[in-house]
């Protein structure tokens, strides 16, 4: 339909894509559609490349055209369990509790409620909150799927190096981070880590190598931003 749309207006092209996690990341939607990699420390910009959601460009739209600012975004809601799954709008400060009260409610089986996706998402603490503009799903997990599995030590299968998206070695900054090793930390890239969670997924032994990374990240991130001020 998109390819149908565009036929008429020769500056756009629509370029279909596999269908793989995390492919919608811009800098892995910058390699696949204009074959150029965003330097490290790089914004997508140093390519030439400027990435835009659906949504923003939407609310873009409207606020040229009509003067509307940013007071309402689509939001999903779902879950094994959800009695009535699917994508809400919902203006910006609404209850979450009431927009998950609209799908039917906290299903009975609840283990854990997720803020975002089931890859990168964060445990809600409360539901009693207001929505806001980052607000993008509501995943509900039964508890039988809530929980971690027990932390074997590591194989050395490098699964996590094969799946990372970003050519790191996740295993590495996992335990250069739990060692608080933060210039080794800093020297084999962690900022260029994307947190999409490939690696903490795929790990035979379940260990929590983006929990480690995003300590270490968030850590050099601070250093970094220090040493800059000086």
């Amino acid at each position: 339909l998109l390819t149908q749309k565009a036929e008429s207006d020769s500056r756009i092209e629509v370029m279909p894509l596999q269908v793989k996690y995390p492919q919608g990341g811009e800098k892995q939607l910058i390699a696949a559609t204009i074959g150029k990699e965003v330097p490290s420390g790089a914004l997508p910009i140093a390519t030439g490349a400027i990435v835009q959601n659906v949504a923003t460009a939407y609310a873009v739209y409207e606020a040229v055209k009509f003067g509307k600012p940013l007071i309402e975004r689509v939001m999903t809601i779902t879950g094994p369990s959800v009695e009535r799954p699917g994508n809400y709008l919902v203006a910006l400060g609404t209850n979450l509790k009431a927009v998950i009260d609209v799908a039917g409610g906290v299903p009975a089986d609840t283990g854990k409620i997720i803020l975002g996706g089931p890859m990168m998402g964060k445990s809600a603490v409360q539901i009693d909150a207001p929505t806001i503009k980052g607000t993008s799903a509501v995943l509900m997990l039964p508890q039988s799927e809530a929980k971690r599995n027990k932390v074997e030590p590591c194989i050395r299968c490098a699964s996590c190096v094969s799946a990372c998206p970003m050519g790191l070695e996740p295993y590495l900054l996992s335990t250069l981070s739990r060692f608080e090793q933060w210039e080794e930390v800093e020297a084999n890239k962690v900022m260029n880590c994307i947190e999409c969670g490939c690696c903490s997924y795929i790990c035979p032994s379940t260990r929590p190598l983006l929990d480690y990374i995003r300590l270490g990240k968030t850590t050099v991130g601070g250093i970094i931003r220090a040493r800059q001020q000086k």
